[in-house]
């Protein structure tokens, strides 16, 4: 069946906008054009910049119970479209449509979770006379919002992600202009709608599509925007900082994730579990599992076990819902990973299954006995292969897992609590989750990692906690 291809407009200062020029969104799987989307221009970005900063600094800030009533309202209109919402998600995506469901749900649940935040934003009183000379002083801190909300979305997941940017801003008060993938603008476009809708006043709201060559460098420039939330790529990330200069940056950079799997584990769970946190999304997921690292006396069973789930993983159309992976964003990607993979083959990698491209998919691929310098090993691969190395201990496991520059999420998998507090101890990392994948996270959880994989949490009461500036008021009282 045929999609009928759509014009969109993008959202600028509370209007609807079309662009002098577009382009086309795709769909992954066919090439099919699913929709024209505008193609903005510096222009466009400085207005929607100037537009949101004129409306945050000149109008009445929106009371509390208004911010709790539109996200909820947003929350019940994603909850009345929730299938339209899934079908966009696997359409102009990678995830199936299964795994667009979930996504949907999970953006609801992002949402309503900032409305309940909203209420709980508060300061706290100080004991001003704790210091001596003090005593006729009284007084509290109160956080404000910061402002103008920079935000920048990646392909991987673009409804959650917009909406772990969008959320929260509005919660905390601020005015936000998101600069979503180009791949995937659709989602981000479709939640627009339904804030617009809520009755979230103009201004408060943009989403300009267009090239990050275009759009991108004003955004994260511009002395209005007070403060940059970007999750993404390390190099575009460390590009950011350089260009931002003395403002509020939130990033999300992405990992390599490790996972360890000691001897006295729970083979069955760690095979199921890994094999979902490999290649779910057909890999494409910031804390995905990239580097398993396998006691050697459960090496041979782990290998043979996570081989047999890959290998019974069902590889074809998104829509279907019998299907596990779909394609990865497009077949350049695609190809990236088939070169990554050549490599640590060349370099002494062994091969267990997969390695097989069609166009934009790749299969699920398994490679062992990698060495250390290879791309894969210290590299995010945003792909569906997974390494499993044998370690000889835990000490072994976790200098490997550290290894690297990256320290978003790890996993563990043993029975031994002394061993898996070691682990907590000792792998730098922003999460640790113990007998399960690194990939696991809810919405309400501070998300972030050290190292190259980024600055600051997200979460959304962390989110909202960076989006707003502590401000102390005190009071010298007379006798």
């Amino acid at each position: 069946m045929t999609t009928k291809v759509k014009s969109y407009k993008m959202l600028i200062g509370g209007e609807w906008r079309e662009g002098l020029h577009s382009f086309e969104v795709s769909n992954p799987q066919n090439g099919e054009v699913l929709a024209t989307v505008p193609s903005a221009t510096e222009e466009d970005m400085i207005e929607a910049i100037e537009t949101a900063d004129r409306t945050f600094r000149m109008r009445d800030p929106i009371p509390t119970h208004e911010r709790i009533h539109i996200l909820n309202r947003v929350s019940e209109f994603m909850e009345r479209d929730h299938e339209a919402f899934a079908a966009t998600i696997a359409r102009e995506g990678s995830k199936t449509i299964t795994e667009a469901r979930s996504e949907v749900s999970r953006a609801i649940q992002t949402i309503r979770i900032s409305a309940e935040e909203a209420r709980r934003l508060k300061g706290e009183t100080i004991n001003f006379d704790q210091n001596p000379g003090s005593e006729k002083r009284v007084g509290y801190y109160q956080r404000f919002p910061v402002g103008v909300v920079g935000a920048i979305t990646p392909f991987n997941d673009p409804l959650n992600l917009v909406a772990h940017k969008i959320g929260p801003a509005i919660a905390a008060g601020n005015a936000i202009v998101v600069k979503p993938a180009s791949a995937t603008p659709l989602s981000a476009l479709k939640l627009a709608e339904s804030f617009v809708e809520a009755g979230l006043p103009g201004g408060y709201l943009s989403v300009v599509t267009g090239a990050g060559k275009e759009v991108g460098d004003p955004l994260v420039t511009h002395p209005a925007v007070k403060m940059v939330s970007f999750t993404g790529g390390s190099d575009a990330g460390e590009a950011i900082t350089r260009k931002a200069g003395t403002k509020k940056i939130s990033m999300e950079l992405g990992s390599n994730s490790p996972v360890i799997v000691l001897n006295d584990a729970d083979l069955s769970k760690a095979v199921h579990a890994c094999c979902s946190g490999a290649f779910s999304a057909a890999g494409q997921n910031c804390i995905g599992v990239q580097r398993i690292f396998v006691g050697r006396e459960l090496y041979a069973s782990f290998l043979e076990g996570l081989v047999e789930a890959a290998e019974a993983l069902k590889v074809g159309d998104k829509m279907d819902e019998r299907t596990d992976i779909g394609p990865m964003i497009n077949e350049k990607e695609a190809v990236r990973v088939s070169e990554w993979v050549e490599e640590a083959l060349a370099k002494g990698a062994q091969i267990e299954t997969g390695g097989v491209r069609d166009g934009a998919y790749y299969s699920p691929t398994i490679l062992s006995h990698v060495p250390s310098e290879a791309k894969v090993m210290t590299e995010e691969i945003f792909g569906p292969v997974v390494i499993v190395n044998p370690v000889a201990d835990l000490e072994e496991a976790i200098d490997q897992s550290n290894a690297v520059n990256y320290g978003l999420h790890a996993g563990i998998f043993t029975n031994d609590i002394n061993q898996a507090f070691k682990a907590i101890r000792k792998m730098d990392v922003g999460g640790i989750m113990i007998n399960d994948s690194s990939d696991y996270r809810i919405d309400e959880m501070p998300f972030g990692g050290t190292k190259g994989s980024g600055i600051g949490r997200e979460g959304v009461r962390f989110s909202i906690e960076s989006m707003t500036e502590q401000k102390v008021v005190c009071f010298h009282l007379d006798d």
